[in-house]
């Protein structure tokens, strides 16, 4: 078993670095601005004006059809000179606010809206452009951009209802679709760009939340691993002091038997021995240390891992029953960080759920190796048990924590899942025979990191 010290220690920085990573998390999940490039609107603005321009030489040189070609063209020119600016005054490869972001997509939506009112208004189908901005703001800008945009999209788009040149044909204005179907196209750009950025909002909501909550599983994984690499510095360092440590304390010996122990200098020489002494026995703790590093502390059978795991809540009021099993030699594990520390996670959930007791039970055979950590709490709730391993999935059935609200299996239990997947463990949550909730670990023997 570790120091009980040490391992207070550990959980007193994990839980600060828990705490940390979830603040920053938060914050950067707040934040939305800053997520688009420059270069990234001056190139689409780009594509934008090859397109229109070949749209335009389609329809007029190809096909035949009279429209007003010149202010066409002033319009796309428009267009290449505001490029044109952007680039010679900005650096592309900078990331925008929403405030310039929205400014350039709100001037995209007012150029596409001069071309469709030349050439037909909202029956022409390239009014379908109209989605474009809109949906590049719901993925990277904040709602109030994405708001007014979607406003300015709307007006502009019920304005070429009723006002617009006539849709391009042969001969010129003998085509003319009716009002109903003019307000049909409205309609479908509407709800079109309405879905389609919800959409892509939420997929982007969810991607960000993955992404964020992978970074605070790697700040937890990298704290983990720098704790146990510090362990083992501190043995490799009080294995390395012990030979000259011994002979500052034979000298000292030495000289106290030849000072008079009376004297000043005899004093300084028992003291010197004193002190060497207690060095001593300090690098003897050190290079005794739970997670120092060396082979046989590496090694842990399944009930060494879960009386490890457990240790640190056993003084939290809870009954923490180890029961270990199995058919066939026992696999003999090596020290993992991951593995440990999700272990943890889950038995510290289990504990502050708990009415009484928690079981951990480790079950084996040839094939495989299963730990199940059950409470006798309330359990999980219904609604969530399919979404649990989900980053900031957090509540459990009629619990709730000291602000009212319903807590416990948010970041952390995504956390310690990650972390468990990533020892090839597979990871399940249910109901336990006692009516609290169950979290069953499952890995292949063959896939487990075994010590040979």
């Amino acid at each position: 078993m570790n120091n009980p010290k040490v391992d207070s220690n550990i959980n007193n920085v994990k839980s600060i670095t828990d705490a940390d990573s979830i603040g920053a998390t938060k914050k950067k999940t707040v934040n939305s601005s800053g997520r688009l490039r420059r270069n990234t609107l001056v190139i689409l603005r780009w594509g934008a004006v090859i397109g229109q321009s070949a749209a335009l030489f389609l329809v007029s040189a190809v096909l035949g059809f009279s429209f007003p070609v010149g202010p066409c063209l002033a319009i796309i020119g428009l267009s290449i000179f505001v490029n044109i600016v952007v680039t010679a005054s900005y650096e592309l490869d900078r990331r925008v606010g929403d405030k310039e972001a929205g400014l350039q997509l709100g001037f995209d939506l007012l150029q596409l809206a001069a071309l469709l009112w030349l050439t037909g208004g909202i029956v022409n189908p390239f009014a379908l452009l109209f989605l474009a901005p809109i949906v590049t703001s719901a993925t990277t800008l904040n709602t109030k951009v994405i708001f007014s945009l979607g406003f300015l999209a709307t007006a502009l788009s019920f304005f070429l209802i009723y006002n617009s040149q006539p849709l391009p044909w042969s001969p010129a204005g003998s085509f003319d679709l009716p009002l109903i179907y003019k307000w049909g196209a409205w309609s479908a750009i509407l709800v079109g760009s309405t879905f389609t950025s919800l959409y892509a909002w939420q997929a982007t909501k969810e991607s960000q939340a993955m992404s964020d909550a992978l970074a605070a599983t790697e700040a937890v994984l990298a704290h983990e691993q720098k704790l146990s690499a510090l362990g083992g510095m501190a043995a490799a360092a009080a294995h390395e002091l012990g030979t000259p440590l011994a002979t500052i304390q034979v000298i000292a010996k030495e000289m106290t038997r030849e000072l008079n122990p009376e004297t000043p200098l005899g004093e300084d020489a028992a003291l010197m021995l004193s002190q060497a002494q207690r060095c001593r026995e300090i690098l003897t703790q050190l290079s005794q240390r739970g997670d120092e590093g060396d082979v046989f502390h590496d090694i842990l059978s399944i009930e060494d891992l879960l009386e490890e795991a457990a240790e640190p809540y056993i003084t939290f009021g809870k009954d923490i029953v180890i029961d270990v099993s199995g058919v066939g030699e026992e696999p003999t594990l090596k020290r993992q960080a991951e593995l440990l520390y999700g272990l943890k996670n889950f038995i510290e959930n289990a504990v502050d759920f708990a009415d009484t007791t928690v079981s951990l039970n480790g079950i084996w055979n040839q094939n495989t190796l299963t730990i199940t950590i059950d409470d006798d709490g309330k359990g999980f709730d219904s609604s969530i048990t399919r979404r649990l391993g989900q980053p900031y999935v957090s509540r459990r059935q009629n619990q709730k924590n000291s602000e009212g609200l319903a807590g416990g299996l948010g970041l952390g239990v995504f956390i310690a899942t990650t972390l468990i997947e990533r020892t090839s463990g597979k990871v399940n949550f249910g109901t336990s025979p006692e009516g609290g909730a169950q979290v069953k670990l499952v890995w292949q023997i063959s896939k487990l990191d075994l010590h040979s």
